[in-house]
């Protein structure tokens, strides 16, 4: 694509992305001790996902294609508005154009970005818009240097790893940038282990109970089960993941679930550069190490703060952001912020100063699971911020 191509494109992905920055303020029911509230930092007219706050505070955030076929796959909010990142040409997949366009270099279907301590941002390309097919040549772990805003690294995952019925989903990055786990919440749950240097990838747990749907939940809404038209309900697999801030335990649950898991990191490493896989790391042995960490609810998004080591659970079945103290094995769960404005409290970050943003991904609101819903679903980004009320509450920058 030319330099010009480019600029045109751009401009035209920026005025049909129709999104418009706002900034509001709303007090949540907090049952923590120290107030919380939420503070509005973006609105947009597409179903957004994924969020990621640079260690420069940049912010980045994610559109995947399923009601719609998205106008932009990754962008970065300025100013309250997403411009495509890390360029045009990346986010000029179109399902209409899948025949012209190739899918190993441009985004297909994003469902999360997650920037690390290398200042490099994840792009995780689930490349199965609707979350049907996977297109092939489509998954992949897309790495961008945010010093310099170009790709550096392209991680193609094969259909061993990457299945026809799978849906990568998150991410995390090991603290030495090395590693990457990913969670699978296709039809056949699993995690995803990526040596990033190499770019050698492993699928691990796949179909194993503690990353598969549990058959006994039912996500509901307003009280009621959550269903599409034809009945089916919520049924993802290993959605969630957090990765303590020493890289040292992995955490995962699936969405159709209600127990959260970890297993140490030390057990997934390693085989990238051994010549045969490591007894340590068949499905036997790792299942043997995986501990039942406690009870969360359905859950999406998980995260553990690098300010106050809490695990924030999102629970979008009660509107609402809940923390583990993880330093408590016998803890359970506790409202940091409820509030009905949390409609599908999807995906968490924590900014440079220990704030925690949130998307609103609205699922429940998406014409999946109601008739009659716009195609372009209105979502939200919002900051959770403690202590006293701000004067004000602008875009987040």
């Amino acid at each position: 694509m030319t330099h010009h191509a480019g600029a045109r494109l751009g401009l035209a992905l920026f005025l049909t992305a129709g999104i418009a920055p706002l900034a509001a303020h709303a007090q949540g029911t907090s049952v923590q001790g120290a107030s919380a509230r939420l503070d509005k930092v973006a609105s947009f007219s597409h179903q957004v996902t994924g969020v990621t706050v640079a260690r420069d505070g940049r912010i980045f955030v994610n559109f995947p294609r399923w009601s719609e076929d998205a106008p932009v796959s990754v962008a970065e909010v300025k100013d309250g508005k997403p411009v495509p990142y890390p360029d045009a040409g990346w986010n000029s997949w179109r399902n209409a154009r899948q025949d012209e366009v190739d899918p190993k270099t441009h985004f297909v279907c994003v469902q999360s970005v997650v920037a690390d301590a290398q200042d490099r941002l994840w792009v995780v390309d689930a490349a199965a818009p609707a979350m049907a097919a996977v297109v092939k040549d489509g998954p992949k772990l897309v790495g961008i240097d945010l010093k310099t805003n170009q790709v550096v690294k392209t991680i193609p995952f094969d259909t061993a790893t990457v299945m026809q019925a799978s849906y990568i989903n998150d991410v995390r990055i090991s603290p030495d940038g090395k590693t990457a786990y990913l969670t699978d919440s296709g039809a056949e749950g699993a995690l995803i282990v990526v040596d990033i240097d190499s770019g050698a990838a492993k699928r691990v747990l796949s179909g194993h109970p503690s990353t598969m749907p549990d058959k006994s939940v039912t996500v509901t809404y307003d009280g009621q089960p959550l269903r599409r038209p034809d009945g089916r309900g919520v049924a993802f697999s290993a959605d969630g993941i957090a990765l303590s801030p020493d890289g040292k335990t992995l955490y995962w649950q699936a969405i159709k679930g209600k127990t959260l898991y970890s297993l140490p990191t030390d057990a997934l490493t390693g085989w990238a550069t051994a010549a045969v896989v490591p007894e340590m790391l068949t499905d036997r042995t790792l299942g043997s190490k995986i501990v039942t960490v406690g009870e969360n609810g359905p859950a999406d998004g998980l995260l553990i703060s690098r300010k106050d080591g809490r695990m924030y659970v999102t629970s979008p079945q009660d509107d609402a952001v809940k923390v583990r103290d993880l330093t408590n094995s016998g803890a359970g769960l506790t409202t940091l912020v409820q509030d009905k404005q949390l409609r599908w409290p999807d995906t968490f970050s924590e900014g440079p100063d220990g704030t925690i943003y949130v998307t609103t991904s609205h699922i429940q609101d998406s014409a999946d699971y109601k008739p009659g819903a716009p195609i372009s679903l209105p979502t939200e980004l919002w900051a959770i911020r403690t202590g006293p009320a701000a004067t004000g509450s602008g875009p987040v920058r």
